[in-house]
């Protein structure tokens, strides 16, 4: 309570929060505005039995279940990010204007981000129509409708960008994320509504079983989040003077275990979804090439065991690859030095350099591990009990706690800033 009144009092948090409830309010909004045409009945049942689609309603914000104008979500944004953070490992030039060129470097970086967006909404606004008039949810659409849809489809996922940016800019956290939490948590009274339904006295072990591993998973999101690596350095004497006192002191360099947050979740889902949904496209391709390429992708991915060993190993994956691009050890250590201050033991420069990033590897290794085996727990449950929500409703909750703790954390390190 006193926390609540403290940020309340602070006219810039205040506001910055009302900014998200705003925005998320806004893309709730848009998410209740159908495109005209669907059998809302088939496409519930489309839902329910499809991980695919269940997964892919997660990033539109709830906003597939409706088959709104916003149905595709962040999803091409999020896909277009991987692809652009992939190009600053494989291109200099990108590496150079990510990490090199400051902030004129990043916005420009971003911008292409922007640019790739929409091709791919287009590519996945196509194939999920495609998809759809396939399973029979929505009529074969004449062409100048499907145009009209695709451009619909890619406006909304442009304006779900930038909502999201915005957020990310004026209001507190990761505005993609948020988004995709908002989804998460209109969907939660449908979810206990439909459990409540199918509810039999037989069912009391497994909802046992099922609250215990939703408290486990909750208490290991938590620990991944929170633990950390404090690296002892120190400051010279005249740093020491400058900042106050006298002699050699020592502080920490505190080095998570996971730097990556929720991001590798996200990434590897997303990453998911994109192959699945090209190949359920082309299952019905003229072409018996592509139809047996599409045919392969789609049973791969449909094995709960391989599905789930790919999704673990792209948590992984994409935790090294998010902390690389995120945590610049060489920037660290020059920041160190310039600062007055050394890790005892290691010289200022390369061996500091060194020293930080075999930490945050070994680190990074038991946080991704970590991670990839809480992210596949869902799907483990699925896999014993048979029931197809638990995979979704697992993703679900991993992303919102994160998100959660996520936010929390940045408005306690925002009211602590203003104590300075």
């Amino acid at each position: 309570m006193k926390t609540l009144k403290r940020i309340w009092q602070d006219k810039v948090l205040r506001n910055r929060i009302l900014f998200v409830v705003l925005i998320l309010a806004i893309v709730r909004f848009l998410s209740s505005i159908p495109i005209p045409g669907v059998d809302r009945e088939a496409l519930s049942v489309a839902l329910s039995n499809n991980n695919f689609l269940g997964f892919l309603n997660i990033f539109s914000g709830g906003g597939l279940s409706s088959f709104s104008i916003i149905m595709l979500g962040v999803s091409p944004y999020i896909t277009a990010s991987i692809i652009m953070q992939l190009l600053t490992v494989l291109v200099p030039k990108f590496k150079e204007l990510y990490h090199e060129e400051g902030e004129a470097g990043r916005r420009k970086f971003t911008q292409y981000s922007r640019l790739l967006t929409v091709p791919l909404a287009v590519i996945q606004g196509y194939a999920l129509l495609a998809l759809l008039t396939a399973q029979n949810i929505i009529p074969k659409l004449s062409t100048p409708d499907m145009i009209l849809n695709i451009i619909i489809i890619t406006a909304g996922a442009v304006l779900i960008m930038w909502l999201g940016e915005q957020i990310t800019d004026y209001g507190i956290g990761n505005g993609a994320s948020m988004i995709i939490f908002a989804g998460i948590v209109a969907s939660l009274p449908t979810s206990v509504i439909q459990v409540m339904q199918t509810f039999d006295s037989s069912m009391i072990p497994m909802i046992i079983a099922v609250i215990l591993l939703v408290i486990l998973t909750i208490a290991g999101i938590v620990f991944v989040t929170e633990a950390e690596r404090q690296i002892t350095i120190t400051y010279s004497k005249q740093a020491s003077n400058f900042y106050g006192s006298t002699g050699i002191t020592s502080t920490y360099l505190p080095i998570r275990l996971n730097q990556a947050g929720v991001i590798p979740i996200i990434f590897a889902v997303s990453l998911l979804l994109f192959p699945q949904m090209i190949a359920q496209f082309f299952g019905n391709s003229a072409n018996a090439s592509l139809q047996s390429i599409a045919q392969f992708f789609t049973n791969f991915l449909s094995n709960t065991f391989a599905y789930g060993v790919v999704y673990f190993l792209l948590v992984v994956l994409f935790t090294y690859f998010y902390t690389a691009v995120t945590f610049d050890t060489t920037k660290t250590s020059e920041n160190l030095q310039k600062s007055g201050a050394f890790i005892p033991g290691f010289r200022p420069g390369v061996a500091t350099t060194d020293y930080i990033g075999g930490v945050l590897s070994k680190i990074t290794f038991f946080g991704a591990i970590f991670l990839g085996i809480i992210a596949i727990l869902p799907i483990i449950l699925q896999a014993v009990t048979g029931v197809q929500a638990f995979a979704i409703g697992g993703t679900s909750l991993l992303i919102a706690v994160s998100v959660v703790i996520d936010f929390v954390k940045k408005v306690d390190a925002q009211l602590t800033m203003r104590e300075y």
